[in-house]
């Protein structure tokens, strides 16, 4: 496809008051906001803080590296402020189906470096480019899998967002990709590079808990973003490429409450809240639970849910309830989604005072507790009460989620090193939450093979979204 021209003057002059007010209606994207009663994502919490003591002080023009952004929208955003803001990080190109999203990246890059990037509507020929080192993967889940390996066949390293895969097949390939033609790849949990989750897991993993026979993870999503509600088809977005913004998933009519962010709540483009924040918390647990990132993977999944905040009637595909009990050797994880009410979460420790929490990972030991979530850790005794925290892991310096999470992937690079939350290992934890998915799509007790990556008891659930799809006629799956 051709390349699309979106000039500054343009942009914001010719689509009129109308167009202006949708731009900015992502600005919420550029300034990230705490806290998921306001109806955001994942990475809206805390990536935007202590990003000066991740930069270098001075950078040669050789240092430099060539970055694209693919998937200009809130996601992408947040993740291109934290490049830009970097002196070794040249954004030559931003990509997206959809116009208005591209032209407002362009704008901000523009801005903020005084130079106009490429403006390409389709990732192929983006990727055709020959001075791009490394490309931001923020598009919707549906399309992580094919930029990822595309970017990897085209020779680039990769920035690619949470959860890596739309299934357990798609995930399969881009390890086998990555690790075959040995690409640097940094997943968007950046988690796993923000000090009290480092300093929790290494807590857990000292053994100071004594013996850890259940953990648990949850998410508490906001009722105003939980009810997607009841649309009918109407006109295509004159600036939104649907066809292409479709790509491999399944052709629908277009409707506003299932395009663009609300495209998370639909099986058919994502994992519902499982994928969005299963990926953080679950990876949380997996990090305390094991001695290194090479996780032991559970032997049985069962899930059970429904729409029953949303109701039946709303569009929403994936469950806004939903627990899972994932058996691992020795221990188990039940992970929660719910909507609204914080105060009556799953961690066990109210008399602890850790209510008001609306997501976090909860290691129960004989000992004692860890709880952590993005607000910090604690640690009780036996009976509930607060123990002194240790001093934090010396690491240099302080980790502070994506500036130090970027950081390192720039340093990996040049290194050829692996990254902190490498693409082998997130497969397993993506693993996990298409698992339990799988398990409320089959409606049974899954066993599985972690070997052969199987179900062993019930193969017919294979057949079900969360574990592979039939691509769209004109996309295909390159296998590796």
């Amino acid at each position: 496809m051709d390349n699309e021209k979106i000039t500054r003057r343009g942009l914001l002059s010719g689509a009129g008051q109308a167009a202006l007010g949708l731009g900015m209606m992502g600005a919420s994207g550029l300034t990230p906001v705490y806290g998921a009663q306001n109806g955001r994502a994942a990475h809206d919490y805390g990536v935007n803080f202590g990003e000066e003591a991740f930069l270098p002080k001075r950078v040669s023009a050789q240092e430099k590296v060539n970055v694209a952004l693919i998937g200009c929208g809130g996601q992408g955003m947040s993740n291109l402020n934290t490049f830009i803001a970097r002196p070794d990080v040249n954004v030559v190109a931003v990509c997206d189906p959809d116009a208005k999203h591209m032209g407002k990246a362009a704008i901000t890059v523009e801005d903020k470096t005084d130079k106009a990037p490429a403006q390409i509507k389709d990732f192929r020929k983006l990727l055709e480019r020959k001075d791009i080192d490394l490309v931001i993967n923020a598009t919707p889940d549906h399309w992580h899998a094919l930029v990822a390996i595309s970017a990897f066949q085209a020779g680039k390293d990769i920035f690619t967002e949470k959860p890596i895969s739309h299934d357990i097949v798609e995930g399969r390939q881009m390890v086998n990709h990555a690790t075959k033609l040995k690409r640097v790849v940094q997943v968007g949990t950046w988690q796993r590079s923000l000090q009290q989750f480092l300093d929790a897991t290494a807590y857990v993993r000292s053994g100071k808990l004594g013996k850890i026979n259940l953990c648990r993870a949850w998410k508490v999503q906001d009722p105003n973003a939980a009810v997607m509600g009841k649309e009918t088809t109407k006109a295509i977005p004159a600036e939104l490429d649907y066809d292409l913004w479709v790509g491999p998933a399944a052709m629908v009519p277009y409707q506003d409450n299932r395009c663009h962010y609300k495209f998370r709540w639909y099986f058919n483009f994502a994992g519902g809240m499982t994928g969005d924040w299963g990926v953080h918390m679950i990876d949380t647990v997996l990090q305390g639970m094991n001695a290194t990132d090479d996780f032991v993977m559970p032997t049985k999944v069962m899930s059970l849910g429904g729409k029953f905040f949303s109701g039946a009637d709303d569009d929403r595909t994936t469950p806004d309830t939903q627990i899972a009990l994932i058996e691992f050797p020795g221990w188990m994880l039940q992970w929660e989604v719910h909507v609204g009410n914080t105060k009556t979460g799953p961690n066990g420790l109210a008399a602890a005072g850790a209510t008001g929490r609306d997501h976090g990972a909860l290691f129960i030991g004989s000992q004692g507790s860890v709880l952590v979530d993005r607000t910090g850790w604690s640690i009780f005794d036996a009976a509930g009460n607060p123990v002194e925290k240790p001093a934090p892991i010396d690491m240099g310096q302080k980790m502070s989620g994506l500036p130090a999470h970027v950081a390192e992937l720039i340093a990996s690079t040049k290194s050829r090193g692996t990254t902190r939350a490498n693409i082998a290992s997130m497969h397993k934890t993506t693993t996990i939450c298409h698992l339990a998915n799988l398990a409320y799509q089959a409606q049974n007790v899954l066993h599985w093979d972690a070997a052969k990556e199987v179900v062993t008891n019930d193969p017919k659930a294979m057949k079900n979204l969360s574990y592979q799809r039939e691509y769209r006629k004109g996309w295909t799956l390159p296998k590796a």
